[in-house]
């Protein structure tokens, strides 16, 4: 019986062996040196942001009592409830009366820093509840844009001390601004909301999902079951997979052409942004559906079809269900790029400035990401913290988004 000699190992054997470890221990330290990088990227991004969009969620207050008895404000609540209550209101003087109370209580350098649209926050709150105007109030209203600022540092010396001064007497201070995420857009930075964009976001997603998941799911599965194969769907195919790496703002341009073409009454709608939208995430759906149906075994169709299943029956009832999970995962990335997109959106005019979230898919609108960049490009401060603030809330609608998909995704998976 011969045994085996183990081979010789020569001073060259070692010295390659040696060099072999030294590669593969210096490869696995830039592996885990790529992936701490990118965490502390990401540290370094999420933790900026916070700190940046925490101010955006908060608005300087002033206090200010107001008696509704003293000032014969008359309110009738059917009136009061109509569409036109806020005009009676202003019909009544009420920016006189708030300006009135507020010189008391403040002073009139301290008034004058009442944010422009105080008033409607206290006429709102009485059509809200008109049993108020029997009452004295306290509202927290909003400062104007300097006094904001000077609270925060800046601005001049004058209007700093001025800050100094309320907020040592109690009448000036930061508090949560519930109605950043209630609002839409407006000039002052004290005034503005979320809502307007979220909801216009919301939306336009909606459109997106209801053009581009069905209708790249059908194409994926005509394509890879049923299409023969010649040079015409090599050259679909060779055409899908350039659509997907066509940069976003031909879309926007295609959409310009087309769609507002076709529907000119409705630029900046959500219906318009949602087939644009569509358009770009069409691609992407289409090319991970091919594969997640190119991964179901064979032997499902084959054991499909030895048990009397139509061809119709194997593709619904059989290959879909099993590749729904890949589906989903491209519809997961496509939505996610189509949400944060701006460029096309821009060119069919969703940059619009919206005072009121839309009532429909026809209402003019725009989006969070359009939102962010026209904050972005304002000179106040305020608008800094609010465009962090809105990233911020970008970000968590994302994480929503996907969460829910990733969820779906897990519900429908099947093992085989």
């Amino acid at each position: 019986m011969n045994e085996r000699i183990p081979p010789t190992r020569t001073p060259a054997f070692e010295e390659r062996l040696k060099k072999r470890y030294a590669s593969e221990r210096r490869f696995k330290l830039a592996g885990i040196a790529a992936i701490m990088f990118s965490i502390a990227v990401l540290a370094f991004l999420l933790v900026t942001m916070t700190l940046n969009g925490i101010g955006g969620f908060q608005r300087a207050e002033l206090t200010v009592p107001i008696d509704f008895k003293e000032a014969g404000i008359a309110g009738d609540p059917a009136v009061l409830s109509q569409p036109g209550g806020m005009q009676n209101l202003e019909a009544q003087d009420l920016p006189s009366v708030v300006e009135f109370f507020a010189e008391q209580e403040l002073g009139p350098q301290g008034a004058a820093q009442l944010g422009s649209g105080a008033w409607r926050e206290v006429g709102q709150a009485i059509i809200d509840d008109p049993s108020l105007l029997n009452t004295t109030v306290t509202f927290d209203l909003p400062a104007s844009p300097n006094l904001a600022a000077a609270l925060n540092g800046e601005g001049s010396d004058e209007t700093q001390a001025l800050a100094a001064q309320l907020v040592e007497q109690g009448k000036l201070g930061t508090a949560f601004d519930v109605g950043f995420l209630t609002r839409a857009d407006a000039t002052d930075p004290q005034q503005v909301g979320i809502w307007g964009a979220l909801k216009g976001s919301i939306l336009t997603m909606i459109v997106t999902l209801a053009l581009a998941f069905p209708i790249g799911v059908l194409a994926a599965l005509y394509l890879e079951e049923y299409a023969p194969k010649n040079r015409w769907t090599d050259l679909i195919e060779v055409s899908i997979n350039n659509l997907a790496a066509v940069p976003s703002i031909i879309f926007g341009l295609l959409g310009l052409a087309v769609f507002l073409w076709i529907f000119p009454s409705m630029r900046s709608a959500p219906l318009i942004g949602g087939m644009t939208l569509a358009l770009m995430t069409m691609p992407v759906i289409v090319i991970s559906g091919r594969n997640a149906i190119k991964a179901v075994p064979p032997s499902i169709r084959d054991g499909a079809l030895a048990i009397g299943a139509s061809p119709v029956q194997v593709v619904f009832h059989h290959v879909l269900p099993l590749a729904l999970p890949g589906i989903l995962t491209g519809t997961i990335i496509g939505m996610a790029r189509a949400l944060g997109e701006t460029a096309p959106l821009l060119m069919i005019g969703m940059r619009a400035f919206v005072a009121s979230p839309p009532d429909g898919f026809t209402s003019p609108a725009t989006v969070l990401p359009v939102q962010i960049f026209l904050w972005s490009d304002e000179i106040d401060r305020g608008f800094v913290e609010r465009t962090s603030a809105a990233i911020i809330v970008l970000l968590l609608f994302l994480l929503v988004m996907n969460g829910l998909a990733i969820y779906l995704r897990n519900k429908f998976e099947k093992k085989w």
